[in-house]
């Protein structure tokens, strides 16, 4: 118990009782017939472009639920903090410091995320994807989230509908010599199957 509120530790003991707290909300929502992660998925950031947007996509927002990235993050953050304050305090006797232990665990905790919201990510129906037909995306712009495309390989773009619904669809140059890199603006010119599209950089970036 002493090893847990020790002052080097309390930044990952007030990790675990937040998602602790999360999760008592999270219960007490649904007993009254609303979802405290539906609402939370609303803040979820849309609109960036970039680096920014491609570190987001990096983690996988948007695709899993925002509670459950979160807390994932944090539950990988405590367990990474305390299990490195006990390992140097077994070494040499002392804690860490926060200022050095904090930055670890968090750095530490972000390959977790990405891991596991990517196999969330693919339990989740993709209820958006399926209510519409694909090919009326031929002719809107996306944006290249993560890796370079080149031509048979594709990278992942994000891409919204007349409606502004968002699609997550995979995309790869027209041209051969062209390859599409992260945060590019891509205009959709072709369905090649399914989430798979045929791009050109886009062509009239200050219009569309």
């Amino acid at each position: 118990m002493e090893f847990l509120v020790a002052p080097a530790s309390l930044p990952f003991t007030a990790a675990i009782v937040l998602v602790l707290i999360m999760g008592l909300v999270e219960g007490v929502a649904v007993y009254l017939g609303f979802g405290f992660s539906e609402w939370l998925n609303v803040f979820t950031p849309e609109g960036i472009d970039g680096a920014a947007d491609a570190w987001l996509g990096w983690l996988h927002v948007g695709k899993a639920p925002l509670l459950v990235l979160l807390v994932i993050l944090l539950t990988a953050f405590s367990i990474i903090g305390l299990t490195l304050n006990a390992v140097v305090h077994d070494l040499i006797g002392i804690y860490p410091t926060p200022f050095l232990s904090v930055p670890i665990a968090f750095v530490g905790a972000l390959p977790v995320v990405r891991i596991l919201g990517a196999a969330i990510a693919h339990l989740i129906p993709k209820d958006e994807t399926s209510a519409v037909l694909l090919d009326t995306l031929v002719g809107h712009v996306a944006v290249v989230m993560n890796g370079t495309a080149r031509v048979n390989y594709p990278a992942e773009a994000k891409v919204k509908n007349g409606q502004g619904q968002t699609f997550y669809v995979h995309v790869e140059p027209e041209n051969e010599g062209k390859p599409l890199n992260t945060g590019d603006s891509v205009l959709l010119v072709k369905q090649i199957s399914g989430t798979r599209f045929l791009a050109i950089a886009n062509p009239r970036p200050d219009i569309l």
